[in-house]
């Protein structure tokens, strides 16, 4: 029951707008937090044999990625709510006599979070559809009426809109698109030339020929966040996910609300390899200071692991300023969610269940998380059927 109170209570306490807490309520509310979490890392840790996944760090990274303000001020509201203790008095934690209850309260807190956002998140992330490119008509439509395109349209369209403004190249390797390169070499023969100007028969501009591959646009946060039923409605997996969002950067929901996640202010182009580990939450990019649009990428693996990165790029921009670059706040959330996901090692279980909703089966041993597979299914995350294999004795 632990699971549907934090969920039904998640929308009374960010979607209420809370007056925010006071300086000395922000400081004892966050200092009682650290001292639960540190207190059971640290049991954790003591037992010798400390999991490889540490629901602990998940809620200590994600209150520390949570922008300072209304962002933790919210975090630390719904946190003290599912520990049903009074955030108005904070009273320090009887460890003596409570450890057990608060224990098993942080852990479905913890739970709550893996199964509602990470989770899904990661699961939806590398699943933007490659719909063949749209003419310039309907390029047109969705610069000019955006809602009123159906789906695999619209992201055709923002294919387009994502080569135009990235200048046929992906933002992380600079390979330049294959479909774009044949289309100029048929027109254009050995005269053709990329959008810098370089002859794409010849070697770039530090002497090094020019990488030539298929291309796609990569939403930075799932599309599926905001993919609405059957009935045209959000379901409550997606509001709880979007809610949980709002915990590390408030009211970015409004940001990407309905159709608007499909804007080219939340996509990249990238390699299809490179689309994959980025929708994975393997890549993140982090903003250079002082430099508008520049980030370093870098990789939860080791470095060199994945080919080119880490690197440093400066996105593209229109010169017009028609198609607008990818915002910032999107990158720095996708940065956040990659590395609690490391950081914590969620990436292990996350990784296990998607595994098995790639392998669609029941293993002999029982630990397939079925039912997990099935909620990912319900709540619209993945359009995999999950059907499992039959076992056979």
């Amino acid at each position: 029951m632990a699971h549907l109170y934090h969920q039904s209570s998640l929308e009374g306490i960010i979607n209420f707008h809370p007056q925010p807490l006071s300086e000395s309520q922000r400081e004892r509310a966050a200092t009682t937090f650290h001292m639960i979490v540190d207190h059971f890392r640290q049991e954790e840790l003591a037992s010798g044999s400390p999991p490889r996944y540490s629901r602990f760090l998940l809620v200590h990274h994600s209150y520390s990625f949570s922008l300072p303000g209304p962002s933790q001020d919210v975090f630390l509201r719904v946190f003290f709510d599912a520990m049903g203790i009074d955030i108005e008095t904070t009273p320090v934690p009887d460890f003596a006599n409570q450890a057990n209850d608060l224990r098993k309260d942080l852990t479905a807190f913890a739970d709550f979070l893996f199964d509602s956002f990470f989770l899904p998140m990661r699961a939806s992330g590398s699943c933007t559809s490659q719909p063949s490119p749209a003419h310039m008509s309907a390029l047109q439509r969705v610069l000019e009426s955006h809602e009123h395109i159906p789906t695999p349209e619209r992201v055709a369209a923002l294919r387009q809109l994502c080569l135009i403004r990235d200048r046929h190249k992906c933002v992380i390797s600079h390979t330049f698109d294959a479909k774009a390169a044949s289309d100029r070499l048929r027109q254009y023969g050995d005269s053709a030339e990329d959008d810098d100007g370089n002859r794409l028969s010849e070697a770039g501009p530090d002497r090094q020929p020019i990488n030539i591959g298929p291309l796609e646009v990569s939403h930075i946060l799932p599309h599926s966040l905001t993919q609405v039923d059957a009935s045209g409605k959000l379901n409550d997996a997606k509001k709880a996910a979007l809610m949980i969002l709002d915990m590390f950067d408030f009211n970015i929901s409004h940001v990407i609300d309905g159709v608007d996640i499909d804007r080219p202010f939340n996509a990249i182009t990238l390699t299809r390899d490179l689309h994959a580990h980025f929708g994975e939450f393997n890549i993140y990019f982090t903003p250079i200071p002082g430099k508008n649009h520049t980030y370093r990428i870098e990789s939860t693996f080791p470095d060199g692991w994945i080919r080119g990165v880490p690197v440093t790029r400066e996105l593209y921009i229109t010169e017009d300023r028609s198609i607008d670059p990818p915002l910032p706040r999107l990158l720095a959330l996708h940065r956040a969610i990659a590395l609690i996901i490391n950081l914590s090692g969620a990436a292990e279980p996350i990784n296990k269940v998607l595994r098995d909703m790639e392998d669609l089966a029941v293993s002999a041993s029982g630990t397939t998380e079925l039912g997990q597979l099935v909620t990912l299914k319900m709540n619209g995350w993945f359009d995999i059927p999950v059907i499992p294999k039959p076992v056979w004795i």
